[in-house]
C-alpha cells in the first residue's frame, strides 16, 4: 500500500477508484466499502484509493465540545496497518486544519479528486456528506460526474445497515470492556500497536515479569481497568499472555498519564523490550482486585494464566 501524506506527492495512481472517510476501526461496515472499491478497481485495471484525515475533523472543528473527549478505536499507525491488511492500494492522509475545513465540496472534487488523483470512479457510503458545511453528497457528485468524465456510486443503505455496526457502537463496547462484542463488530480483534517497555517491578519479584507498551497518541481509546486475555505479534513472533489495565501509579504513559498497562507473556522474552508489537485483545477476564500481600497476588495471577491458557490456543 502506498501512503501519501502530502497532496503534492500524489502520482502514478492508475485508473483511481476513490472513497473518503474516517474509517475508524476499519470495521465490517467499512470493509463493505473497501471490498467494493477493490472490485471496481480490478474491473477497470485500476487502483483503490482511500482519502482520510488527521487529526480527526471533530477534534479540530469542535475542540471544546464533541471533539474534546473524542477517543478513537485506532491510532493512525493502527489504522494504516488495518487498511494494509484489507488490501487497499493507496492511502491519502490529509492534514485536517481549520483552513482546510473551509474547502467547499466543489473544490474538494475538482482540486483533489479530479486534478490530483484523476479519479475514474468515486464511491460513497450511504448518507455520506463532505466539504464545507457538509454540502457535498451523492447527488452533487452525480451532477458533476458526466461533465467531468468520472462515475459515482453510492453503497446501498441495506448493504451497510445489514452489517448492523458503527464506530460508535464499537467505542461503546470498548468503554464497557466488552471486548468480544467489539471484536464481533470489528470483524477482527481490537488492537494496540506500540513499543514494548519495561514493566512492573512487583510482578517481577513474584516470578511473573511484565512489559508495558508505549501508546503514542492521546486520542487512542483504552478499555477500562481489568485483566484481559491477549496475544501479541512482534517480528512475526507470536506470544499469548494476560494484560492488566489500571490507574497509573508506577508506569508512565505521557499520552495517557492516568493509565498503566502491564502484560505478562507466557513465554516471556526480555529481548522484546524496545521492539514494536501488535497486541490483540481476546476477552476481559475479570475486574481488578486488591491483594493483602504478594503471595495472594501470585495465586490469583496464576489462576488467570490457567484460564487464558484454556481460552487461547
Amino acid at each position: 500500500m502506498k501512503i501519501f501524506r502530502n497532496l503534492d506527492e500524489i502520482k502514478d495512481i492508475k485508473n483511481a477508484v476513490v472513497t473518503t472517510g474516517s474509517f475508524d476501526g476499519v470495521h465490517v461496515g467499512h470493509k463493505v466499502i473497501i471490498n467494493r472499491l477493490k472490485k471496481l478497481a480490478k474491473m477497470i485495471d485500476g487502483e483503490s484509493v482511500l482519502i482520510t484525515f488527521h487529526p480527526h475533523p471533530r477534534r479540530v472543528l469542535y475542540p471544546d465540545s464533541e471533539g474534546k473527549d473524542l477517543l478513537l478505536i485506532n491510532s493512525q499507525r493502527e489504522k494504516i496497518e488495518l487498511l494494509k491488511k484489507a488490501g487497499l492500494d493507496n492511502l491519502v492522509i490529509i492534514n485536517f486544519t481549520k483552513e482546510f475545513a473551509q474547502t467547499t465540496s466543489m473544490q474538494f472534487v475538482q482540486n483533489i479528486l479530479l486534478d490530483r488523483i484523476q479519479a475514474k470512479k468515486i464511491i460513497v457510503g450511504f448518507n455520506h456528506f463532505f466539504g464545507h458545511n457538509k454540502e457535498g453528497n451523492y447527488n452533487s457528485l452525480h451532477d458533476l460526474a458526466e461533465e467531468n468524465g468520472f462515475e459515482v456510486e453510492e453503497i446501498p443503505e441495506q448493504d451497510i445497515q445489514n452489517e448492523s455496526v458503527s464506530s460508535t457502537k464499537i467505542r461503546k463496547a470498548l468503554h464497557e470492556g466488552d471486548i468480544q462484542r467489539a471484536n464481533a463488530y470489528l470483524d477482527h480483534q481490537y488492537i494496540i500497536i506500540g513499543e514494548l517497555t519495561h514493566g512492573s517491578e512487583i510482578c517481577k519479584k513474584i516470578g511473573l515479569p511484565t512489559m508495558s507498551v508505549f501508546i503514542d497518541e492521546d486520542i487512542k481509546l483504552i478499555p477500562p481497568e481489568g485483566v484481559y486475555a491477549i496475544s501479541i505479534n512482534t517480528n512475526d513472533n507470536y506470544f499469548r499472555g494476560m494484560l492488566n489495565i489500571r490507574e497509573a501509579k508506577t508506569i508512565y504513559q505521557p499520552h495517557h498519564p492516568n493509565t498503566c498497562i502491564d502484560m505478562h507473556l507466557f513465554d516471556y522474552d526480555n529481548e522484546l523490550i524496545g521492539k514494536t508489537a501488535t497486541i490483540y485483545f481476546h476477552k476481559r477476564i475479570r475486574d481488578l482486585a486488591n491483594f493483602n500481600n504478594m503471595e495472594d497476588m501470585k495465586i490469583q495471577l496464576t489462576k488467570d494464566k490457567v484460564i487464558i491458557d484454556d481460552l487461547i490456543y
